[in-house]
């Protein structure tokens, strides 16, 4: 059973329903890869809703970055277990992949009938420009919430620096922040003391889940349950398909080689994608060379997260094998099948481990680790709005390689006029006329598809 501890000023708990038709806004909104995801449930949930405080979106933040899989599901997943214990969970995440996967399952049936995306670029060219804005708006405010003290602000900088300028991998680098976090907490209980005073001021405004806020406790039989309802959940579709057609075919090779890639795809979709990609052309044979960058280009100018564009390789390697099923009817399958052993992984660990990281939010070295953690998020997400601002506004980007030294360089011949004026046009919708989310989208995917036809 839950307690709530609420001020007279925080709003009154959402309902299931009403939670689940927010999920569903922020499913179909969510555009933009994890820096754009995270910055639209940080609007939506933290700043308009007040359904989670500020220290309590950083803290599951902190813990679905350290995860394999997308970060951006995993978080929604959290603060929906939150609200709603396992079923608001599962309806948060869900919700958060579906209208994604509808898009790009449609997307992939057209490219395997008619090779055709160059129509996405008119239709996606101004959400992009909107996105830019709506993720520069979320450094700034997760930033000035955060970077509360100078270690903080150091952590930052380093891990945007290794990040952008180094090419770090991103799990070594928030996994290195909160070592660094932990370590002077013990070596200085002041300074813990004072990150963790400085984490416990976040929750500037009283919320639905706030300080005080206490969810089911972690213990060993919930534990085994959820380990074995998921584990079962993971092999259910071998079984079932193994069952109707027999496990030497594409169907158990997809679901074998992308249940691997669940438990390995640290720092997001990117990590893995040439590995993906390398696979999918020479061993499987599932792609053509060049398709994975057609795959990616329509998870990019989709809703939902950018490792969706697995999606698109079931979907085609089932397609071109079909199993003696129907090409499309094997192909829907290659694609339930992908998606399926992608996230339902990330519903286990979530499930699992944030009862344990909730019991631990008190815990003063804890709480000092994952203040740093925050602290080099705000360096990640710094680093993700710049590249992908960076690929709206510059039609070629590049890597300059110089010694240790790489990072992403523009062409500036290459600049997109169109695409800069977007951007100014949804910063000054966002930043000075104070407008939406939904108006902002709406207002420059019109102008862009008109500059585009013109």
């Amino acid at each position: 059973m839950r307690e709530r501890h609420l001020s007279a000023e925080a709003p009154p708990h959402p309902t299931l329903a009403e939670a689940a038709r927010v999920w569903g806004r922020i499913g179909l909104l969510s555009f933009g890869g994890p820096a754009g995801q995270i910055a639209l449930m940080h609007r939506e949930l933290v700043d308009e809703r007040r359904w989670v405080s500020e220290s309590r979106f950083l803290h599951a933040l902190n813990y679905c970055m350290l995860l394999p899989g997308p970060e951006a599901q995993q978080l929604a997943t959290y603060i929906g277990w939150l609200l709603h214990g396992t079923r608001g969970g599962i309806i948060a995440g869900t919700l958060f992949i579906l209208p994604g996967f509808f898009v790009i399952l449609s997307l992939s049936t057209a490219y395997a009938l008619f090779q055709e995306t160059d129509w996405l670029t008119s239709l996606f060219f101004g959400l992009k420009a909107a996105v830019l804005a709506i993720v520069v708006e979320a450094v700034i405010r997760v930033g000035r919430r955060a970077l509360k003290t100078r270690f903080a602000l150091v952590l930052a900088c380093l891990a945007f620096a290794c990040l952008f300028f180094f090419a770090v991998p991103f799990p070594l680098v928030v996994f290195a922040a909160g070592l660094a976090g932990y370590v002077m907490a013990r070596l200085q209980p002041a300074l813990g003391a004072s990150e963790a005073a400085a984490r416990a001021a976040l929750a500037d405004k009283p919320s639905v889940i706030g300080a005080d806020f206490r969810q089911e406790a972690a213990s060993r039989g919930r534990m085994i349950r959820m380990l074995c309802t998921w584990l079962l959940l993971w092999i259910a579709p071998f079984i079932l398909i193994g069952a109707a057609v027999g496990f030497d075919n594409t169907f158990t090779a997809i679901g074998l080689f992308f249940s691997k890639m669940a438990v390995v795809t640290f720092g997001g979709a990117y990590a893995v994608l040439a590995y993906v990609a390398q696979q999918a052309v020479e061993t499987y044979q599932w792609l053509k060379p060049g398709e994975m960058l057609d795959g990616l280009a329509l998870a990019e100018t989709t809703p939902g997260p950018l490792v969706l564009v697995l999606t698109f390789v079931g979907f085609m390697g089932a397609f071109r094998a079909p199993v003696g099923l129907d090409p499309l009817l094997s192909g829907f399958i290659g694609a339930s099948l992908a998606t399926w052993v992608t996230f339902v992984p990330c519903f286990l660990w979530i499930f699992l481990g944030a009862p344990y990281v909730e019991t631990l939010r008190n815990n003063r070295a804890l709480s000092a680790a994952l203040s740093a953690i925050s602290a080099a998020v705000t360096g990640v997400i710094l680093n993700l709005a710049l590249w992908f601002g960076l690929h709206v506004l510059f039609a070629d980007v590049g890597r300059f390689e110089a010694g240790p030294i790489s990072m992403p360089l523009p062409d500036p011949a290459t600049l997109q006029p169109a695409a800069l004026a977007l951007s100014l046009l949804a910063a000054i919708l966002l930043f000075r006329l104070k407008r939406g989310v939904v108006t902002t989208l709406a207002v420059c995917a019109a102008a862009g598809f008109l500059l585009q036809l013109v």
